[in-house]
């Protein structure tokens, strides 16, 4: 595996292999290239296909018949395409300006977009390369038979397609549809951080006072760690790995990836393999991001430019529903887990990383303060493990509200409120 762009190691963990498998599944680029790679096949050698087929078809379709419906379904398909990535790129930078550019990447996941840019794209495809055999006669009479019934079936899929791509496409990339997505990005995350906060290791302990560090080589986030190879190498050389990057850090050459107790320098470079560092942070094993984007689709909301105290609601709403997945700082069974120790974010920095901006940007908004003390309670009430940050924040708010807001009588309802 490699810190960004690469160091080798010997093995790879289960895990981590279905990680990645999932990462390249969401590329714009997979479904496109899987489905035009089976195009190419089908047109290509249906004229193959069709000579080791017992049944010989009575009837006789000329070249043009066929031809000219490959005609049709190529210069279509070619700005159907052209129209589905101007569409999509709309979507990607009106998400953008109104709502966070950390859902971006969410939306360029999105399976019915890469579904419809894949068929389209793969229609044209079979429609060139069906056209080329015709004109250089590599199908007989059976070989037009077979092209022009997987050319029928393809008229039926793109036509489905396109009916469901339409119908996506008066959500796609609208406000409520990006808090949606934001909203299932954090709560996924979310819990599968409530099913092992500790990500496979042990709760972090204090260091020892011989722990060595081990330095990042390059500058970026932390977005996996491989436990289970951290493990691997601690059981089979007798070492502990204390974690000091968990996902979501940025760390560069002067931080710490993890100390090691036992050994000295020979297993560093394989032990620092486990961790993935790229430019940007994802949001598969990063609960916090989910949560700062929400808080910034909030603050965005709130801006005096845009002025949408709806928006920031419907984000409050968002954030109850996933903080309620939020896991307390509860002993966990060692059993027989490796010695890999892995810390967890804190109650605190989850809870203040959706609501800081809400509790700075709409103290102003008689509504959004309302509705902030009202969620604020019901986290309170929902995780006592919550709620001292919680009641921290609603005196934040507190405070803000006597400062922003404007009109006596509207500071003393949303203060009735708190």
């Amino acid at each position: 595996m490699r810190q960004e762009k690469g160091a080798k190691v010997g093995m790879i963990s289960q895990a981590r292999v279905v990680w990645l498998v999932r990462r390249v599944a969401r590329k714009i680029w997979f479904r496109a290239a899987l489905i035009s790679a089976a195009s190419v096949i089908v047109a290509a050698f249906a004229g193959i296909v069709a000579r080791a087929v017992p049944y010989h078809f009575t009837g006789d379709i000329g070249q043009d018949a066929v031809g000219t419906v490959l005609e049709i379904i190529a210069s279509s398909m070619l700005a159907v395409t052209t129209f589905s990535l101007t569409a999509m790129v709309s979507a990607y930078s009106s998400a953008t300006q109104l709502a966070t550019p950390r859902a971006t990447q969410l939306l360029i996941s999105d399976r019915m977009s890469q579904n419809a840019l894949s068929t389209f794209l793969g229609a044209f495809i079979f429609a060139i390369v069906g056209i080329i055999g015709l004109q250089t006669r590599l199908y007989g009479g059976q070989g037009r038979v077979l092209l022009l019934i997987a050319t029928v079936f393809l008229v039926a899929l793109v036509v489905v397609t396109l009916l469901r791509w339409i119908a996506h496409l008066a959500a796609f990339g609208r406000m409520s549809d990006v808090i949606d997505r934001v909203e299932d990005a954090a709560r996924s995350a979310m819990l599968v951080f409530a099913k092992d906060p500790h990500g496979g290791g042990r709760p972090a302990e204090p260091l020892p006072a011989d722990a060595r560090p081990v330095l990042s080589e390059t500058i970026g986030y932390v977005t996996h760690i491989d436990v289970g190879h951290l493990s691997s190498w601690s059981q089979r050389h007798g070492i502990a790995v204390h974690v000091a990057a968990i996902p979501g850090t940025l760390v560069h050459k002067g931080r710490a990836l993890f100390h090691v107790v036992g050994s000295d320098n020979q297993y560093d470079r394989e032990l620092a393999g486990a961790f993935t560092i790229e430019r940007h942070r994802d949001f598969d094993h990063d609960p916090r991001l989910g949560l700062v984007a929400l808080g910034e689709i909030a603050g965005r909301a709130l801006a005096p430019a845009t002025n949408d105290p709806g928006t920031a609601i419907e984000v409050l709403n968002a954030l109850l529903r996933t903080l309620s997945e939020l896991p307390a700082d509860a002993a966990k069974t060692i059993g027989d887990l490796p010695p890999v120790y892995v810390p967890r974010p804190s109650i605190e920095e989850l809870v203040r990383a959706g609501f800081a901006p809400i509790v700075r940007e709409g103290a102003g908004e008689e509504e959004v303060a309302i509705r902030t003390f009202k969620v604020l309670a019901a986290l309170g009430d929902a995780l006592p493990h919550a709620r001292e940050i919680t009641q921290a924040l609603a005196s934040e708010l507190q405070d803000n509200v006597e400062c922003a807001m404007r009109g006596k009588a509207a500071i003393a309802r949303t203060l009735a409120i708190h």
